[in-house]
């Protein structure tokens, strides 16, 4: 199997230039102007073209039991998903409810991806307590190639753990050199502020926010800094929202604590006032940490820009609004959380992102392929173009234009958070490890060929 991608012009986050790319087998051997075709080569031009590396969402949800539901996409329907729109790597999070084995969740969650997905992936090993057992079923865990932890201060009683727990795992962290992913919120000002939103009557989605204003997240995260701080381990803020958390990151981060942050998609391009829709509506905009005023964008966009925020990801969790999303209609404490985004994070990215000015071509790459795999010890196997990496590529056609639907989209939910919404610019070819996986918006790779990534721990 060989591949010859000509007259692209390569984009990584470094550099860019016109050359030709082959592959053999499944890696990248050759970059360079006018390669001959050698013979039984499939070939694509590229002209007029960029050419990406594959890009890496570093926080979904494939397989998600939550809140007494089921999050709605297979392995199957995920990954294809996310292969029409450019991401060829999945780090999803494996998170066991407090009740559940570690060892064993991690072998279910495998068991829903293996043979199953089309595009490569891998974990963040939920730790949802820290039991007499659990460091050791985390190290044989970490054996198998895992090489980060997910922990939540949020959801009392269901994955959130208490403040012994949380030292505990990070100081295992540090020692196995893991980095630990974690969900800021304060959950007993969660809990408490539910329980008063409620009882004074107010149960419509727009509650949601005011469950968990931005002080509460920015307390998370400065909770997390003073554990980070102490144990000396490597952490990683997932879906931040706000200037308030941003501030608080930053301050430990001028202290010396080593720290990571990743925004969403959703966060960048969405606003509370979407929650706050009419008839039920704002029942498709509800996650956590929920959307935030519109004057946040600016933040986060700034942030990318200046390499304060590292990543942007999706959180991909779908929920049907028909049938899901309405356990909550009279209590917002009941909706199942999430925006489901895996298939548009790229394409809303440079359409919102780079076509507007907010960050460049080299920032684009670096959000949302380079500094994952960097982070999530991928690199250089992942995140960029070089000889030696994995044929991961996305040819990405800057002239297309079209709409956002729900009913083209290939995630399995009956909504899209963008209906209607401009884009321009999409993939038009995006191969896996040197075979092609998607054409223009259309999935033609192969269910079951995405390999489960090993990864080793570097964050000493």
């Amino acid at each position: 199997m060989s591949l010859l991608i000509k007259n692209g012009e390569i984009i990584t986050a470094d550099s860019r230039y016109v050359a030709d790319i082959y592959c053999e087998g499944e890696t990248i051997t050759r970059i360079d102007r006018n390669l001959s075709v050698p013979a039984g080569a499939e070939v694509i031009d590229a002209t007029g073209k960029f050419v990406f590396p594959g890009f890496i969402d570093p926080h979904v949800h494939i397989y998600l039991p939550f809140m007494g539901t089921f999050s709605k996409d297979t392995y199957e329907t995920g990954s294809k998903a996310a292969l029409v729109g450019g991401t060829t790597t999945l780090i999803e999070m494996c998170c066991p409810s407090r009740k559940d084995d570690a060892l064993a969740s991690f072998d279910l969650w495998m068991s829903q991806a293996v043979g199953k997905s089309a595009c490569d992936f891998t974990f963040h090993m939920g730790v949802t307590k820290f039991a007499d057992d659990t460091g050791a079923q985390l190290r044989e865990i970490v054996r198998r190639g895992i090489s980060s932890f997910k922990i939540f201060l949020a959801y009392k009683g269901a994955f959130g753990i208490d403040d012994t727990e949380l030292y505990r795992t990070l100081k295992l962290a540090k020692e196995l050199g893991v980095i630990v992913t974690a969900h800021c919120e304060n959950e007993t000002l969660v809990a408490e502020r539910c329980r008063e939103l409620l009882a004074a009557g107010k149960t419509d989605p727009g509650q949601h926010h005011e469950s968990r204003p931005p002080a509460v997240e920015a307390e998370g995260v400065h909770h997390l800094m003073t554990f980070a701080e102490v144990t000396g381990a490597a952490t990683y803020i997932v879906h931040l929202s706000c200037q308030e958390a941003l501030d608080e990151a930053m301050a430990a981060r001028r202290r010396g604590v080593r720290v990571a942050v990743e925004t969403l998609i959703q966060y960048l391009t969405l606003d509370k006032t979407d929650a706050e829709r009419g008839n039920f509506e704002g029942a498709k905009y509800v996650m956590s940490p929920p959307l935030r005023d519109a004057r946040n964008q600016a933040v986060l966009w700034n942030g990318l820009r200046n390499g304060l925020i590292q990543t942007v990801a999706t959180d991909h969790a779908p929920f049907d609004f028909q049938k899901q999303k309405p356990m909550g209609r009279e209590d917002f404490t009941k909706i199942p959380n999430g925006i489901p985004s895996l298939e548009e994070r790229i394409n809303l990215l440079y359409t919102y992102g780079v076509k507007t000015g907010k960050i460049d071509l080299h920032k684009l790459v670096d959000v949302a392929s380079t500094q994952v795999a960097k982070l999530f010890d991928l690199f250089p196997r992942k995140g960029t173009i070089q000889p030696g990496a994995d044929a991961d590529l996305v040819v990405f056609d800057p002239d297309y234009r079209g709409r956002i639907s729900a009913k083209t989209q290939l995630m399995n939910v009956d909504y899209s958070a963008f209906e209607g919404w401009p884009v321009e610019g999409r993939p038009s070819v995006v191969t896996v490890r040197g075979a092609v996986a998607a054409r223009d918006g259309k999935f033609t790779g192969t269910v079951g060929r995405g390999q489960f990534l090993r990864r080793s721990p570097s964050h000493f």
